[in-house]
């Protein structure tokens, strides 16, 4: 439970895996916390040297560029794209005010690009599939059904 987040949103509750939990369990541990009394400095720290680390090995300097808040934008991009659930993403992520999600699922980059995989059904089964893999209806055409969803 994250019980005091920063900036003081929302308290809530994550679920984790059983295999997460085993992995935290064999970390050294000196208190009952799961990360000790680590400073946000020394974390931010450690991913400085691991990406970095990372970017030469595979050469790739963008590697550089990633932060905390990136994988927080990240996560709230796939849980908005999956989901379709501004609200859903809101209460993830803790916020208070909808327009801070806005900023963290780039909802504006997202609705103003043109880009689309499309496909066509034949009949009902074909339509459904492609509803639960993310696709939208757009229209009907000589017994046809079409649908699209963002690249």
């Amino acid at each position: 439970m994250l019980n005091d987040p920063e900036k003081h949103g929302q308290p809530r509750m994550f679920k984790i895996s059983n295999q997460l939990v085993a992995m935290l369990n064999r970390l050294p541990k000196a208190t009952d916390e799961v990360f000790g009394k680590t400073q946000v400095k020394s974390a931010e720290s450690s991913l400085r040297l691991q990406r970095n680390r990372a970017a030469t090995k595979l050469g790739n300097p963008r590697l550089r560029q990633i932060h905390f808040h990136t994988l927080r934008h990240w996560k709230a991009t796939m849980e908005y794209q999956k989901t379709k659930s501004i609200i859903h993403v809101m209460q993830k992520l803790g916020h208070r005010n909808i327009n801070s999600t806005m900023i963290y699922t780039h909802i504006i980059d997202i609705e103003t690009k043109d880009e689309y995989h499309s496909a066509v059904a034949k009949n009902i089964e074909e339509a459904g599939k492609l509803v639960e893999t993310g696709f939208d209806y757009v229209c009907s055409h000589e017994g046809l059904m079409l649908f699209r969803r963002r690249k």
